[in-house]
């Protein structure tokens, strides 16, 4: 036995190295530094992300932590770090190199002798920064800091706060506090008493509850120490860096020498004793043991769970070889932030710079970004996080499940509070403690206008957005057999809300909660943000049929016989989906009806992704044809930028030639230096909804799964070679290679699944419309 199992590890280990071998075409190698920020590279691990350049001979970072909040909800970054040595191996152009291994995650610096390495440690918050020279050398080491001083944030600034618009009096950005501290620089931000959950609460009229509601920014304080072993405090400095000052607070080495290390240890918490994060900080870095193989293990593991390869060497303008490239790229990027306790943002994740390389307008701090900090858009998180699936990243999940989860009490208050009814209100525009954001809810309003409603045109009764993350809840088990048990009441609760508030609407407007059919009578309602006023929205229908469905499927042995009686009568409840005609032609419509558009999304074909009742091996494919070749409001609104689908909807049709079409447009090499800083599209840079769309567009062109078959090819073209470990339903992975239109490698596992395989390689319209 145990050389059976010896056998088998060194058979993983060679697959394994075969396939990094691989990964390693995608390593970005620069040959010359970088002008200014925009020209980073990045860096990350467990729940950091850091920004790495090198400019006119001096190394530079900036570096973020998950749910970094200040008083605003401003996602604050936690400093930018300069360092210099003497004499400087970074002098002249000969020989520089900057080169991120993704392989282990980390960077390597080197010229003239000397190297830099860069790297996290994905299991303790800790940033390592390793020196190595052939001659001795002195480091200067500084932590620069913007937040010296506290700064007002006037006009499109409070953009990267949850007031936006809308401050309510004067906006104060505090500053922090920086200080020497035992041969080292200790710093940190703890939120002032008033914050913007205390704003909101009262604005929204939910001051009944506000002490059962659960509050992320109180007494919140976050921060760290930068500090070496060979380091002492030299004094502060003051300077400019792009349109924005700061003061410098310097370590320098206290002797010569061929190695220099330093780290920085950070550290979060939420307590009323302020006393208590420097007493934990201090815990925290006098026990910390330094285990780089540790984390190199787990990246090898990240990128043998799955990947897309499409090219074996490289060539920079071959366009199907970037988009494996920025594949492999972007979901590093999404590994930067794998046990953050919150999701990655879709709005620059934990990778933003200086707002000026992205709007030159904008001459504001590095703090910020547009559409906010603690706000999450569920329509963009969504994309960032539904990728995950099929590449196997479950564990990466949970930060953005249990978030939704955390909100549940505050959501379920708010029906009460308004409705006196039962089920979470979940909102689009969604602040980190479960309230709609407050400029969307807006402060102008009617004096008898529904407490429990954003006075907003494209936000207005969007409600079913949470239930795309229900999904991700119930796929956890079917994908990953993983217990969903503490999801379970939680998606429960969410259909209970559409149940119960659409007949509590009814009964407003007249006697019957329902139609004559016996069916709940959605309006108002909203497809997207897009087909506004809508009665019986088609991606609202969709969402609740499906959750519905799964929600019996997988929990029908958890819940109590009454909840489950709930859930089946709730199911005969749901009204059909509706159509509409262009010439002729049946295609799905967005609703029964509408009065009008507001925004360009495509609700219409929601019910092909994420929610799968129309597609490949569905009945009436040819409808879903129809509606993405003649219904003229998809076709006006087709585009790859940012949030857009249309690369998904055509993987999901089986559209071969527009599958390539879009996927090329949305995955080639950004206009920035690195190639998967895409943006700004509809939101900022870089744009993880971009990446993540980019990453579903093309699983979903590799293999999809109906009806407990898996499509391999659905609509990859014959002549793109492609390498994929993908995963799938009941705990599956397949693994394929495919070259000059020949499959070279199939593995399955579990085995017993290969005969649930179908190769639609080459397959025509004809006949992909045959299958069943």
């Amino acid at each position: 036995m145990k050389k059976l199992i010896s056998i088998f590890l060194l058979f993983l280990t060679l697959c394994a190295k075969a396939q990094l071998a691989v990964l390693d075409n995608y390593n970005q190698l620069w040959n010359t530094q970088s002008n200014n920020s925009s020209e980073s590279m990045p860096l990350g691990g467990g729940d950091i992300g850091a920004n790495v350049w090198v400019e006119k001979g001096d190394l530079y970072f900036y570096f973020s932590r998950s749910g970094t909040f200040d008083e605003h909800n401003t996602l604050l970054k936690l400093g930018r770090i300069k360092v210099s040595l003497s004499p400087n191996p970074f002098e002249g152009k000969e020989g520089f190199k900057q080169q991120l291994h993704l392989k282990d995650g980390y960077i390597n610096i080197s010229q003239n002798g000397t190297t830099v390495k860069l790297w996290v440690d994905v299991f303790h918050p800790v940033i390592h920064v390793e020196v190595g020279s052939k001659t001795s050398t002195e480091m200067k080491v500084a932590y620069e800091s913007w937040r010296f001083k506290n700064r007002d944030s006037k006009g499109k600034a409070n953009n990267a706060n949850s007031y936006k618009w809308a401050p309510q009096g004067e906006i104060v950005t505090y500053k922090d506090s920086i200080s020497f501290e035992k041969k080292g620089v200790q710093f940190y931000h703890r939120n002032r008493a008033n914050t913007v959950f205390d704003v909101a609460v009262k604005q929204q009229k939910m001051e009944s509850v506000k002490d059962q509601m659960l509050n992320p920014l109180a007494n919140l304080t976050f921060g760290g120490k930068l500090f070496g072993s060979n380091l002492k405090a030299s004094g502060t400095y003051t300077g400019m860096y792009q349109d924005t000052d700061f003061k410098g607070y310097q370590l320098t080495s206290t002797k010569a020498a061929k190695n220099h290390e330093f780290q920085i240890q950070l550290h979060t918490n939420q307590s009323a004793d302020a006393a208590l994060w420097a007493t934990e900080l201090q815990k925290q870095i006098s026990t910390y043991k330094k285990e780089p193989k540790r984390t190199v293990a787990w990246w090898n593991s990240f990128w043998n769970r799955s990947f897309i390869y499409t090219q074996k060497t490289k060539t920079d303008k071959d366009s199907v070889y970037q988009i494996g490239q920025n594949y492999q790229l972007f979901r590093y990027m999404l590994g930067c932030n794998a046990y953050g306790k919150y999701p990655t943002k879709f709005n620059g994740g934990l990778f933003t710079v200086d707002p000026v390389f992205t709007n030159k307008d904008l001459n504001f701090t590095p703090d910020f970004r547009n559409w906010g900090g603690g706000t999450m858009t569920a329509q963009n998180q969504r994309l960032v996080y539904f990728p995950m699936l099929k590449s196997g990243d479950f564990d990466m999940m949970k930060s953005q499940l249990d978030y939704y989860l955390s909100l549940q009490k505050n959501a379920e208050l708010r029906s009460k509070v308004y409705w006196k009814h039962n089920g979470a209100a979940f909102t689009e525009q969604l602040e980190n403690f479960g309230l709609p954001n407050p400029a969307e809810y807006e402060w102008k309003r009617p004096a008898d206008y529904d407490a429990g409603m954003e006075y907003n045109a494209w936000l207005e009764y969007e409600w079913d957005t949470v239930l795309e993350f229900c999904q991700m809840m119930l796929q956890q088990k079917e994908y990953a057999a993983k217990d969903i048990k503490k999801y379970q009441p939680f998606v429960l609760s969410c259909l209970r809300f559409f149940d119960e508030h659409y007949q509590y609407l009814a009964k407003q407007r007249g006697r019957k909660a329902l139609d004559g059919e016996g069916k709940l009578v959605l309006y108002p309602g909203s497809g997207a943000e897009t087909y506004k006023m809508a009665y019986n929205s088609n991606s609202t229908i969709s969402a609740l049929k499906v959750i519905t469905e799964q929600l019996l499927l997988h929990s029908e042995n958890d819940f109590s016989k009454e909840d489950l009686e709930y859930l089946k009568g709730f199911q005969n409840r749901i009204p059909p989906l509706n159509f509409r005609e262009f010439d002729g032609r049946k295609t799905l419509a967005p609703a029964k009806l509408w009065e009008r558009i507001n925004n360009t999304e495509v609700p219409q074909l929601y019910s092909v992704y994420p929610w799968k009742i129309h597609g490949l091996g569905k009945a009436d494919i040819q409808t879903a044809w129809n509606t993405w070749k003649y219904d003229t409001d998809a076709l006006k609104f087709r585009s790859h930028v940012g949030w857009k689908q249309d690369n998904i909807f055509a993987a999901r049709l089986g559209l071969t030639q527009e599958a390539a079409k879009y996927n090329l447009l949305k995955m080639a090499n950004s206009e920035r230096r690195f190639p998967a800083f895409w943006g700004p599209g509809f939101d900022w840079v870089p744009d993880h909804n971009w990446g993540g769309s980019g990453m579903i567009g093309m699983q979903e062109m590799l293999l999809q799964e109906v009806n407990g078959k898996m499509l391999l090819f659905p609509a990859w073209p014959e002549s793109w070679d492609v390498h994929f470990k993908l995963h799938t339903s009941q705990n599956t992975t397949v693994e394929v290679k495919m070259e000059g239109g020949k499959v070279k490698i199939l593995t399955v596992f579990p085995k017993e699944r290969e005969k649930d395989i179908v190769n639609l390689l080459g397959m025509s319209l004809a006949e992909k419309k045959q299958l069943k």
